[in-house]
């Protein structure tokens, strides 16, 4: 085994250490830092990059990124999390970010999959209709 699938190999060892009842837990996290700190591996900070794209594949599994032009009223952002939370079948947090160049409603991003109401995404398809 290479050095490198190695190191890819701990990290993700110690990603599952980091995991509780199926879910990222940040005392764990913690612990595991704690850890590679008092007895730090051979290649510390190639096995923390890793370990850091574990986590952060994780975390954005379970965080809706709610991009607005404009105001978002409290129970708008509510409804979407608990349709996102239903059609991935897991808990979500949520993250509102204002965005003026949507020009008009939202964008959802949850991990790798785009949901996109905005006024910039129709004009955007239809000037390249256009072309």
């Amino acid at each position: 085994m290479t050095q490198a699938k190695q190191i890819k190999e701990f990290a993700k060892q110690l990603f599952r250490m980091s995991l509780e009842d199926g879910e990222l837990s940040p005392e764990r996290v913690d612990g595991v830092l704690k850890a590679l700190e008092k007895n730090p591996p051979r290649h510390l900070l190639a096995t923390l990059k890793a370990y850091l794209k574990f986590v952060e594949r994780e975390v954005a599994k379970s965080t809706a990124v709610i991009s607005h032009a404009g105001q978002l009223a409290p129970e708008i952002v509510a409804n979407i999390k608990s349709q996102m939370e239903g059609k991935y079948g897991r808990k979500l947090d949520t993250v509102e970010r204002d965005d003026p160049d949507l020009i008009a409603g939202l964008r959802v991003v949850v991990d790798c999959d785009v949901y996109d109401a905005s006024i910039q995404s129709a004009l955007s398809t239809l000037e390249s209709s256009l072309n």
